[in-house]
């Protein structure tokens, strides 16, 4: 057994079982399919003026070729999530998940990319019940954390795990342990990229000349705000922010008055827009999106019905914005920006090409370029 199981065993009085490790990516596993969520409401029309149908942006992003990008940073976040170990507790299994988390952040400077910023967590899910006493539940795990760090090979490899979780260990038929020890994960990952955004924002480097663009939704879980000034704040952060999606629900894809539309926006022409819609969500908290969708990518060179559309979110900031929705104008700018940005073609290199942004796939190989080898990783356990 490793130095790091038979530390947790000994701290937590449970037993190792010393089962079979393996990257949840290599199996056959539950996976979050979609960047979105179900949970959604929509509401009404999100932009100044009520398109009736599709908007064509050919033109605009022609106009546009010459000038400077709207979008100057770009972020994504990824984890790898693996399972290390068998524990019991009580007379009951549960499974040991770790995980490695990269946010990285580049820059566009002169037509090139470059690194900008990265964060890096290595990361153990651990049941709840692995606290036996229940009391000091975060002073338990931290101290745990720092014992499982005196280890000889992680001290010689020069690596240290940055955060020890707890996940709920509830019976629930419809996900699986494995799924809890991995959503934890899934949820640090998504806080830091909301600290990476803060960071951008705090150093005044997102404006409307230099926006962001983030791999994913931006539909984060409800944020626990002490006030409407805390909540106001977040929004700012996101003033500048655009979330692209590559993989959405075909299920939410809903007009104003809620009814599915998913076949129109499967039969978005070369270059078009749908109208934007306004949409909460009560794992948001009090906040608005705007949401709409745009093709960037011919159907005819495409095998699947939602390849080459992209689903693209924006955090309504204002109570003018409330009342009125984004300026139209902005969302075509935001939009013609989007479509100038299909090229180069990562064909090949993803199976995802027709729905990649370039700069978007620069920085997701950016971070996974940090990432230890899995091999690596699955052997420090």
């Amino acid at each position: 057994m490793s130095g790091i199981m038979a530390k947790i065993e000994q701290e937590t009085n449970g037993k190792s079982f010393k089962t079979f490790k393996y990257s949840f990516e290599s199996v056959n596993m539950p996976s979050f399919d979609y960047d979105d969520h179900s949970d959604i409401t929509w509401e009404r029309i999100g932009e100044t003026v009520a398109h009736k149908k599709q908007v064509d942006l050919l033109a605009k992003s022609n106009q546009i070729i010459g000038q400077n990008p709207c979008f100057t940073y770009f972020l994504d976040g990824s984890r790898r999530a693996f399972k290390v170990d068998d524990i019991s507790y009580r007379n009951q299994v549960y499974p040991v998940i770790a995980g490695q988390i990269g946010i990285g952040c580049c820059t566009r400077i002169k037509k090139e990319m470059n690194p900008f910023d990265f964060e890096r967590k290595l990361v153990i899910a651990l049941p709840k019940v692995a606290n036996q006493d229940g009391w000091n539940k975060e002073g338990f795990f931290k101290n745990l954390l720092k014992k499982v760090n005196v280890d000889v090979r992680l001290e010689k490899e020069n690596i240290k795990f940055t955060d020890i979780l707890s996940y709920s260990c509830k019976k629930d038929e419809a996900e699986k342990m494995e799924n809890k020890g991995i959503a934890v994960i899934q949820d640090l990952m998504v806080e830091q990229e909301k600290i990476m955004v803060a960071k951008l924002a705090s150093q005044n480097l997102l404006n409307y000349d230099k926006y962001l663009l983030k791999d994913g939704t931006l539909e984060y879980r409800i944020i626990d705000v002490k006030n409407d000034r805390e909540l106001q704040k977040f929004k700012n952060n996101y003033r500048w922010v655009v979330g692209a999606s590559k993989s959405f629900n075909p299920e939410n894809c809903k007009d104003h008055s809620g009814k599915n539309n998913s076949d129109l926006i499967a039969d978005l022409k070369l270059y078009h827009r749908t109208p934007v819609s306004m949409y909460s969500s009560p794992r948001i908290g009090n906040m608005k999106f705007a949401v709409w969708y745009v093709r960037i990518r011919d159907k005819v060179y495409t095998n699947n019905t939602f390849d080459g559309i992209l689903k693209l979110e924006k955090i309504i900031v204002t109570d003018e914005q409330i009342d009125n929705g984004i300026d139209s104008e902005e969302i075509d700018w935001i939009t013609a920006n989007i479509i100038n940005e299909r090229n180069p073609v990562c064909y090949g290199d993803d199976f995802r090409w027709a729905n990649h942004l370039y700069p978007i796939y620069i920085t997701e190989k950016y971070v996974k370029s940090k990432y230890l080898s899995n091999t690596m990783f699955l052997n420090l356990f």
